[in-house]
Parts: structure tokens; C-alpha cells; sequence
């Protein structure tokens, strides 16, 4: 996607100009990966205009593979970001209603030949919500991805203005029978899946941790994920929120350090960040700690401007390890 946002905090009536940024769900769980060492590849559809070469040219900056990104359509979708502070919420605009991958066909993706070697495949609850035909596509992607044994992660990501929560939990509920890993967080996993905790209030800082653990057993019992994971986002402004998340594989429950995170630079993201720190955690550390090292590039990523999460390994290892002092390093 093509994110157009007014410079700093200002809000759209003030825009003279505005910042160009490039993103979107699954493209930033690959960037991040990709900077956490692991070959990534990216599925979708961009335009063949100067615009979407930009936004392709912008993955391959990261080392992002996109040899099996289709081109054509007309347009890339976009969105327009009003970046909020201390009391005052971002805002975001779609733009994004025919754009190149929205109207792509099934025909156009030969997922046996992409899967072909390959360990993992993410996708995100945006790509259904698009059109009829993205929800297809992802279908078909999660089955080609099941026959060729790779474990299939979703980010659940429901957005109220892209679909209700009726046609999302229609789509979805059929999705989750490829699904090995599941990641959202509270209100996700209530509007899409109908699994709702109780007495926890995170807009209001209450957090009832047992009720997560409640929903979690019952999402392990309807759907048979290996592992569930949530954020868990404590807002007490725009500007300040406080950051942890819960793992649950099957048998042990386990909650993350919690982070103060203040100021926020850019919250767009972080879930994206999560997500891409949950995967390379499961695929080379034990359960809690690919919790704790998922919690912590997110937790970086907040003070990263722009969609992707711009954090090294070390970086990520440093800040799980305790050093969150933020001082030079010369």
C-alpha cells in the first residue's frame, strides 16, 4: 500500500504536502523478517506504473524477494494517515476500493510453485476483507500452503472499515481449519472469530488476564491451533501506551514483560512487528522466549516512523535482555 501522511502531527487541514510511505500487513511482517536473516517472499499484485515499481523498488531495499508479485490493474491502494498525539487519536483514510490486487484472479498465482521449498506462509484478516476474489485467493493459498506442510500463521486484523464483523467471521471461521498459529488481539478475536474476554477493558488500562486464558482454551478447542498469541495494548494516550502479550501452546500459558512505551513515534505497524518477531521466535527459540522477543521488536518498532520495523537481531536481544535505557551507543 502507499501510506500519504501530513508531516509529523499535523492534521489533514494543515497539509501543504505529505510524507510517502510504503507498506501494509504482510509486506511489513517480510521486511522485518527479512532483517531478522530469514529469506522472505512477497505475494500480492501492484500496478506496472511508476508508483507501483516505487513500492516494489521499497521491498527490495529490504531484501524482500518479490519474484512472484503479479503487475497490473490501475491502482495501488492507499491510505491517508493523521498521525495523533497525547489526547488526540490518529485518524486513517482508505483509498484502497479497486486497486490491483483487490481485483486480481486466482488464476494469476501458481501456489505450488511459490510454496515449493518454503516453511512458512503468513497472511493477514485485511487481504480477505478486500474482495470476493482476495478471499479466494487466500483459500486457495492456505491450502496449497497445508499440502506442502508449511506452517500457516494469520494475523486476524479486523478493520471496520474494510468489512463487517458478520462477512468477516463468514470468511474467516472457514479460514481458521489451516490456520497453525494465531495471532490478534482482544477486539480481533471477538469481531472476527466471536470469542469475546471477559471484564478487560484496554482502552481504560484493565487488563483481566485470566479471561484471555479462558478464550484461548476455547479457540484451541474449536479450531486446533498450535499456538495463540495476543497483544495486549494498555492506551493511555496517543502518545503513551503500555505493551505485553500473552502465548498459549496447547498446555502452558505465558504473559510477557510489559513495556512503557512513551513517547510513540509511530504506532502503524506494530502489530506487523509482533507478528514477524512471534515467527522468527517460534522457528528458532523456545515458546516464552519467542514471546519475549516478539514483544520487544514491536515494542521498538513504536519508536520507528514509517510502516516497517527498521530493528536489527541485536538490537531486538539487547532490549529482551533489560537494556531499555535508550542510551547513546558510540
Amino acid at each position: 500500500m502507499l501510506r500519504l501522511s501530513p508531516p509529523g502531527q499535523s492534521r489533514f487541514i494543515q497539509a501543504n504536502q505529505m510524507d510517502v510511505i510504503y507498506g501494509g500487513g504482510e509486506a511489513n511482517v517480510a521486511v522485518s523478517l527479512a532483517h531478522f536473516g530469514h529469506d522472505t517472499y512477497f505475494v500480492s499484485k501492484l500496478p506496472k506504473h511508476e508508483i507501483g515499481q516505487s513500492a516494489i523498488d521499497a521491498l527490495k531495499k529490504h531484501g524482500v524477494c518479490c519474484d512472484y508479485l503479479q503487475r497490473g490493474g490501475e491502482r495501488i491502494g492507499i491510505y491517508f494517515l493523521e498521525t495523533g498525539t497525547s489526547l488526540r487519536p490518529s485518524k486513517i483514510i482508505y483509498d484502497r476500493a479497486n486497486s490491483a490486487f483487490a481485483l486480481a484472479e486466482t488464476h494469476e498465482f501458481d501456489f505450488d510453485h511459490i510454496f515449493q521449498g518454503k516453511d512458512w506462509f503468513h497472511w493477514s484478516g485485511i487481504t480477505p476483507a478486500l474482495s470476493p476474489q482476495a478471499a479466494e485467493i487466500t483459500k486457495m493459498a492456505c491450502i496449497a500452503a497445508k499440502n506442502k506442510g508449511l506452517t500457516v500463521s494469520v494475523d486476524l486484523n479486523y478493520r471496520k472499515k474494510l468489512w463487517t464483523p458478520q462477512q468477516a467471521q463468514k470468511v474467516m471461521k472457514d479460514l481458521m481449519q489451516y490456520v497453525d498459529v494465531c495471532i490478534g488481539n482482544e477486539e480481533d478475536a471477538e469481531l472476527v472469530l466471536g470469542f469475546k474476554p471477559q471484564h478487560s477493558e484496554p482502552s481504560k488500562g484493565m487488563l483481566n488476564i485470566e479471561s484471555y486464558h479462558q478464550i484461548f482454551k476455547e479457540m484451541k478447542a474449536t479450531y486446533g491451533f498450535k499456538f495463540i498469541a495476543s497483544t495486549l495494548r494498555e492506551s493511555f494516550s496517543a502518545s503513551k501506551n503500555g505493551w505485553s502479550a500473552l502465548l498459549y501452546d496447547g498446555s502452558e500459558f505465558y504473559h510477557s514483560q510489559r513495556y512503557i512505551i512513551e513517547p510513540i513515534i509511530d504506532r502503524v505497524g506494530g502489530g506487523d512487528a509482533f507478528s514477524a518477531g512471534l515467527i522468527h521466535g517460534l522457528l528458532t527459540k523456545k515458546p516464552s522466549e519467542a514471546l519475549e522477543f516478539a514483544v520487544a521488536a514491536s515494542a521498538l518498532k513504536h519508536t520507528i516512523f514509517g510502516d516497517f520495523n527498521l530493528v536489527s537481531l541485536e538490537e531486538v536481544e539487547n532490549l529482551v535482555k533489560g537494556d531499555a535505557t535508550g542510551r547513546i551507543q558510540r
